[in-house]
């Protein structure tokens, strides 16, 4: 039997949706929420992601700004629209959209934005109150997967769930949020020996690494649940996630599309920090 398909699409048009009610109490207040994204550099996935998330902004009311720099942006530069941008009370959340170019340490940059602003949750305040088990942002797609296995009715509590992939962006924040749920957390990566034994291990299974096609169906426990966060771009021009999708989904219980399934989660849950930093703002 082939396996459900976890639909991310259908549920981000829910969860923005679900955010008007906050929009509109905003707007009497005479508050709209605001996000400015910095784009820096020619990269056209990144071009992509920052005019899907402009467009979501709009879908929902709130008011998105993009401040696009050259490839060679001078790191002062940057840091000066940063500023700018914190002190401006019209912007509620502020996003650096990644990779930057490779003259600029990434980190040194999000460590720039206030916390307040942080709609990403990259700063360390945030990643650090995560960790703690304090109210902050969370990073977008962690919180998309942990929206997405709830809304497909996925248990968590006493499962084993496996990470392929370490970012800070993505690996180690779902490890906590998972935790968080009670499952018991192991995260894979480039130096996992023997990676195909852990993974069938697996209950919940995400594929997080960045490499096409990683997750085969050899590599997935009978009806495990898999959620691929992966987009990549092959040579012929299509995308591909993490995971095989046809040998995976003749396995698993329940699998996520690419694109269409953690993507958008991604972009509303983005969407849903901007609209509580408006909210905080005015707390």
């Amino acid at each position: 039997m082939p396996a459900i398909l976890i639909d991310g699409k259908s549920l981000a048009a829910d969860v923005r949706a679900s955010m008007k009610n906050r929009v509109e109490a905003l707007a009497a207040r005479g508050v709209r929420p605001g996000l400015a994204a910095i784009l820096a550099g020619n990269d056209p996935a990144s071009r992509v992601y920052v005019r899907n998330k402009a467009r979501a902004c709009e879908e929902t009311g709130l008011r998105s700004e993009t401040h696009e720099f050259p490839d060679d942006v001078a790191e002062a530069a940057l840091r000066e629209r940063v500023a700018q941008l914190n002190a401006d009370p019209r912007v509620h959340g502020i996003l650096v959209q990644l990779p930057l170019p490779r003259h600029l340490d990434s980190s040194r940059v999000l460590a720039w934005i206030s916390p307040a602003k942080d709609v990403d949750g990259f700063h360390a305040e945030n990643l650090g109150a995560l960790v703690q088990g304090r109210p902050g942002f969370v990073p977008g797609t962690p919180a998309g997967v942990i929206r997405l296995l709830e809304h497909a009715g996925v248990a968590l509590a006493g499962k084993n769930a496996t990470i392929v992939g370490r970012s800070t962006i993505v690996g180690k924040p779902l490890a906590l949020l998972l935790l968080q749920k009670d499952a018991t957390v192991t995260i894979c990566h480039s130096r996992t020996e023997n990676l195909a034994a852990v993974t069938r291990q697996a209950d919940v299974l995400i594929a997080a690494a960045g490499r096409a096609k990683l997750i085969t169906g050899g590599m997935v426990k009978a009806g495990a649940c898999v959620i691929d966060v992966g987009i990549n771009r092959l040579p012929d021009g299509k995308l591909a996630g993490d995971v095989d999708f046809a040998s995976v989904s003749a396995v698993a219980s329940s699998i996520t599309p690419v694109p269409g399934g953690v993507g958008p989660m991604t972009i509303a849950m983005l969407i849903v920090n901007t609209i509580r930093a408006a909210e905080l703002s005015i707390a």
